[in-house]
């Protein structure tokens, strides 16, 4: 399906969430509820249950994880954002002028906006999972930065993305803040950076976030805040299937759980059955022991030499990198090789 044709399919999309054409623009990809159903049969299904943490971002899931942000264990959201602060100048003065700059998991879009005050590029396309969330930020930047024009993208960026071709021969730049690349295990991560290089081609670039591997305390304890958020975001995922597919989980008989995974060098979020159930998900029956989990998340933390080999298995060059003076994350400024190397 192209671009056109999906905007022509849900042209009352932009009614429905007052978008107001030619300001912004908006294609909606959104995935189906039976692709939800489908994804949640197959990892159901495994010996190690599984559901992918793209179905985290329904309107409540977004407005959870944004509350996570705010945290005071939740480490990664305001060490990015001051990164962000300190460095935009320079970061503008690397990425260079005359860009489409396009982010993957826009979210709230308050890490962009700081970035577009000084990149100020012609074309802003913006790619997240939850349409509500996404056009609701994209309203809001329209009226921060009216001569940008905004085209939204309702879309799961973890496959491989069909985007309109607005660059007008402008050089394509992505910006994939918050870490997320950590969200997929390793050769999942280099597909994805795959995809962003043939997405920006030759000359392009990439501004990404990278969360950095430090004290397992730290790291534990941004998972498992106090107020009780994280444990929420987690469980209503739940709450999701049960609205979308006609399951049936109770979500008091089941209990969120992260730990660092030292041998994996990642942090993993689990949902954990309280006792023996039987939980039916549109007529397919699935049993549950005390103590078996789904797993719903994982989160890989880099240290700045191994990311960069691995975006460099795929064509990216490192051109700069800005580093917290905790070593807590990082951001890097990537280019695609070029035809001579």
């Amino acid at each position: 399906m192209t671009a056109t044709t999906a905007l022509n399919e849900q042209k009352t999309a932009t009614e429905q969430y007052s978008v107001t054409p030619p300001a912004i623009g908006f294609d909606d990809f959104h995935p189906t509820q039976d692709s939800l159903l489908q994804e949640v049969l197959k990892g159901l299904a495994k010996e190690q249950k599984t559901i992918p943490p793209k179905f985290f971002y329904d309107a409540n899931g977004s407005k959870l994880f944004d509350e996570i942000t705010q945290l005071t264990e939740y480490y990664p959201t305001r060490t990015e954002i001051e990164l962000i602060k300190t460095h935009r100048q320079e970061m503008a003065r690397y990425i260079g002028s005359s860009i489409e700059l396009i982010e993957l998991g826009s979210g709230s879009s308050l890490k962009v906006q700081l970035l577009l005050e000084g990149l100020k590029p012609s074309i802003y396309i913006p790619v997240d999972i939850s349409r509500e969330h996404l056009l609701e930020s994209c309203q809001r930047l329209a009226e921060y930065f009216p001569e940008i024009y905004i085209h939204a993208v309702c879309a799961d960026y973890s496959s491989k993305l069909e985007l309109p071709d607005l660059s007008n021969g402008n050089r394509k730049v992505v910006f994939f803040p918050g870490s997320s690349i950590g969200n997929f295990e390793p050769q999942a991560a280099a597909n994805l950076l795959e995809n962003v290089a043939t997405l920006v081609g030759q000359g392009g670039g990439l501004l990404i976030g990278v969360d950095l591997q430090k004290d397992h305390a730290v790291l534990n304890s941004a998972y498992n805040d106090g107020k009780g958020v994280t444990a929420a975001f987690n469980l209503n995922l739940l709450n999701r299937i049960n609205s979308e597919t006609g399951a049936d989980f109770n979500l008091d008989k089941f209990s969120h759980k992260a730990f660092y995974n030292s041998q994996e060098e990642r942090i993993e979020m689990h949902l954990v059955s309280n006792k023996e159930q039987q939980i039916n998900v549109n007529g397919s029956n699935f049993k549950f022991c005390k103590g078996e989990s789904i797993h719903t998340e994982n989160s890989y933390k880099y240290s700045v030499q191994s990311f960069q080999k691995l975006a460099a298995s795929v064509g990216f060059k490192p051109v700069k990198t800005w580093v917290d003076p905790q070593s807590y994350f990082s951001i890097h400024y990537l280019e695609m090789f070029t035809a001579d190397g």
